[in-house]
């Protein structure tokens, strides 16, 4: 019986090969595409998974309650409550500081005529407890765990770092230079992690070693945060962090004192860290309800996707009633009709999922490279699951619902003409309200992806208050604070005797950065501290030329070597009560930084310091060598590449031990909007395919239309309508569906879109043009996939139609 349904079924399937290739293709594009948002959304839910007791890991965080009532969060701990944990708290069963590098020069130690090789890193090295191993899961492949990181001038590294350092020289007992002072041995090698995580070191260096590479931070300060260093814990069982949390306030009072109410601490489970925008390094992150709104565009794919195959089907109720009535009349029961209409919908589905495994395989590297992710199409259980459930929920509901519509009709109404069942009737209204819900998708992503492409418009194009353009940023090897402006000036000098250099200029950190260095200051002789903090730019006296920062009032600050004047901006004088921002001159301020009050000598206009996300903070400009970091470098722009060839040479004539690391600044702040980038990248593509799996459907559905009307055409055309009259009737039907999915669309989207926006301190309006020109656009895509069909059947010769009559 099955082989013989088979055979029927597939008969079927190849005589509206048509009607099939339509389903199949609507119905690939949708699972690809949720196949594709599915493997990006389980790659970010699955980060860290793969440690041991995932359930029983948790990070200690830092939140600074500050005097004007607001709250900072910190992803870090001091260093002290490490140990802490270990000795006073039974319900942890072990826990491990890290201490981040933000950035070190690494490379072999050099013996006898070995090239020099030197790597600049930012991520993936920190100093590290030995029991950060056992905390956190690693495969060892080579070394002891137990006593790798347990001496001073010790490191493990990665498997891909040590092959990037050493080639296929066995590493272990070598030797690597970190900032070319400090000596380690490699003492250990582990895998790469199995799945994604966001506690990847490269480089571990044991802990004991700090002491001779920094030999100025105090390791046991309770007062001592940094937002590169992180706390975890392994408790015994995953519900003591409540009880440990409630500990935490006695901690605070004991340490800090009268100063606790300003800090609080949280015990934060592993599964919460990959999303935790709030605090700081959150560039780039992508928030949990984020990942969810793109599961949910998927699952809408795949759900016009199977509306297309509903309406296909049912719209065929016509061409297959005679074949239902016939074998009802030979005594098929609706039992064995339901079986052989789903096993037809099991083989179309069967069809387009390995179509859309084809198309995944095809699109998938460039969606990694959209994403800066490496997806693969691997058969682990979570998509083989997702792929099974996939499959086995559209054959019963997208197939379910056609076969009970179809199995349904009277053989004796069939057999007479008249298919004017309750069924068929419902299958039209319900085909209806499909349709209509096909496009409310449409237009509702539609209405999304021209407000992201706005805003993300907006905020790459809006005016920052400085000029980032023909910005070269230059990291400066590190040297002793007392003596690196001297180490620093004859780089500047060389940098100036260059063509095309217009000014080049010291500095911790260009005017908008990732980082948000601040602090407490007194003003104008009070003696108490103001109750908000400010942000700070530490710079020389040409970082006003170098990013064209204007002044509002005043001068600027003087070449100096330690902190004498100050800069501030218009938020700051307004905020302390100056409207005219030539009022604050003259008066005096103690930054935390300096130990006396030293007078405000200019005031700059506005500029962001953080993205658009974040409003302008109260923020200050002073000269402080100790903490410059980089080189910011004007340049005309005429040839960037050669300007960056000849700064290079400088560069390598007077530091030849030091690797040369750039960047433009405006790469550098277009690093702000990389989530919001790759959401619009996203949803512009989405919305794309949403619209090709309506048209397919729309198109098949036309078709389908045409051959049930192509007897009223024909009269239609003898008592004299013209074409466009019957290209009106044919479309007006379905352009009435458009309008009233745009007016279901709109205020689904416009909530949604609304909510997203307020993420942003800085946002375009949500303007009613945006709605109107969703709905024009869905109107036009209608009409044009209408059109051919129609515009084909009133052509017809109504002849044709009516030979048979």
């Amino acid at each position: 019986m099955l082989r013989a349904n088979l055979k029927i079924a597939l008969r079927n399937l190849w005589s509206q090969c048509s009607y099939s290739l339509l389903t199949i293709i609507g119905l690939a594009v949708g699972i690809a595409g949720g196949l594709l948002l599915f493997l990006f959304v389980e790659h970010h839910l699955s980060t860290d998974r793969h440690h041991a007791d995932y359930d029983r890991i948790f990070r200690i965080v830092t939140d600074l309650h500050l005097d004007d009532g607001s709250i900072e969060p910190y992803p870090e701990a001091p260093q002290p409550m490490a140990q802490a944990l270990r000795t006073d708290y039974p319900q942890v069963e072990q826990a491990a500081f890290l201490v981040g590098v933000r950035e070190m020069t690494v490379g072999p130690e050099r013996t006898g005529q070995t090239e020099l090789k030197r790597f600049r890193e930012h991520k993936g090295v920190g100093f590290v407890e030995p029991q950060w191993v056992d905390v956190l899961t690693y495969r060892w492949l080579q070394g002891d765990p137990k006593t790798a990181l347990s001496q001073p001038n010790r490191a493990v590294l990665s498997e891909s770092w040590a092959r990037r350092y050493f080639g296929d020289t066995n590493p272990m007992g070598q030797r690597l230079l970190l900032d070319n002072k400090t000596a380690v041995t490699v003492a250990g090698i582990v895998a790469e992690p199995p799945g994604p995580t966001d506690t990847y070191l490269g480089l571990m260096l044991s802990m004991a070693t700090l002491k001779q590479h920094d030999p100025e931070l105090d390791q046991t300060s309770w007062w001592q945060l940094s937002s590169l260093n992180r706390l975890y814990v392994r408790l015994r069982q995953a519900g003591d962090s409540t009880a440990i949390a409630r500990t935490f306030p006695a901690l605070l009072k004991k340490q800090f004192g009268a100063e606790a109410h300003f800090y609080r601490f949280g015990i934060q489970p592993l599964s919460q860290v990959h999303f935790d925008v709030s605090r700081l390094n959150a560039v780039g992150v992508i928030p949990s309800s984020l990942l969810w709104s793109l599961g949910v565009i998927g699952a809408l794919l795949i759900a016009a996707a199977c509306i297309n195959f509903i309406n296909m089907a049912t719209a065929q109720a016509l061409r297959r009633s005679k074949e239902v009535g016939i074998r009802k009349a030979l005594g098929s029961s609706r039992r064995q009709l339901v079986g052989q209409f789903l096993l037809e919908a099991t083989l179309l589905c069967l069809a387009a999922l390995l179509l859309a495994l084809l198309l995944v395989a095809v699109t998938l590297p460039l969606f990694n490279d959209w994403v800066e992710l490496n997806l693969s199409l691997r058969p682990n259980w979570p998509t083989t699951g997702f792929l099974g459930l996939l499959l086995g929920g559209i054959v019963l509901v997208a197939g379910g619902y056609p076969a009970l519509v179809l199995s349904g009709f009277s053989p004796l109404a069939v057999l007479r003409g008249k298919l004017a069942t309750p069924s068929a009737g419902r299958g039209v209204t319900v085909r209806q309200a499909l349709v209509t819900t096909q496009f409310v998708i449409c237009q509702a992503l539609l209405i999304g992806a021209l407000v992201v492409s706005r805003q993300v418009r907006y905020v790459q194009e809006a005016d920052l208050g400085f000029r980032k353009d023909n910005v070269l940023m230059v990291n400066l090897p590190d040297r002793p604070a007392t003596t690196r402006l001297a180490a620093y000036e004859p780089f500047r000098q060389r940098v100036l005797q260059q063509p095309d250099i217009l000014s080049i200029s010291f500095e911790h950190r260009s005017p908008a950065s990732e980082l948000n260095y601040g602090g407490q200051f007194k003003f104008n002789g009070k003696p108490n501290w103001e109750l908000y903090p400010i942000r700070e730019r530490l710079a020389d006296a040409n970082y006003l030329k170098t990013y064209g920062l204007t002044l509002a009032a005043g001068r600027n600050v003087t070449p100096s070597d330690s902190i004498r004047e100050y800069l501030i901006n218009e938020t700051l004088a307004r905020q302390l009560g100056f409207q005219d921002p030539a009022q604050v001159l003259g008066k005096t301020m103690q930054y935390h930084l300096s130990p006396v009050p030293l007078p405000i000598v200019g005031v700059v206009k506005d500029f962001h310091q953080k993205s658009l996300r974040q409003p302008i903070e109260p923020c200050v400009i002073t000269t402080y060598p100790a903490m410059y970091r980089q080189a910011g470098i004007r340049f005309s722009g005429t040839n960037p590449g050669q300007t960056m060839q000849r700064i290079r040479g400088v560069w390598q004539q007077l530091y030849p031990s030091e690797v040369f690391e750039y960047t433009y600044l405006d790469e550098q702040l277009a690093r702000f909007y990389q989530t919001e980038t790759l959401v619009a990248r996203l949803i512009n593509v989405f919305t794309g395919v949403a619209i090709l799996i309506c048209c397919l459907g729309l198109y098949g559905l036309v078709s389908f239309v045409v051959v049930q009307r192509t007897k009223e055409i024909g009269v239609r055309k003898v008592l004299g309508a013209s074409v466009a009259s019957i290209v009106a009737m044919l479309s007006t039907d379905f352009l009435k569906l458009v309008l009233i999915a745009l007016l279901i669309a709109s205020p689904i989207a416009g909530y949604v879109m609304n909510g997203w926006l307020q993420d942003f301190a800085y946002r375009v309006d949500l303007a009613w043009w945006v709605f109107a020109l969703a709905g024009t656009l869905a109107i036009i895509i209608a009409l044009l996939t209408v059109s051919y069909q129609s515009i084909k059947a009133a052509l017809m010769n109504p002849v044709n139609a009516l030979r048979s009559e």
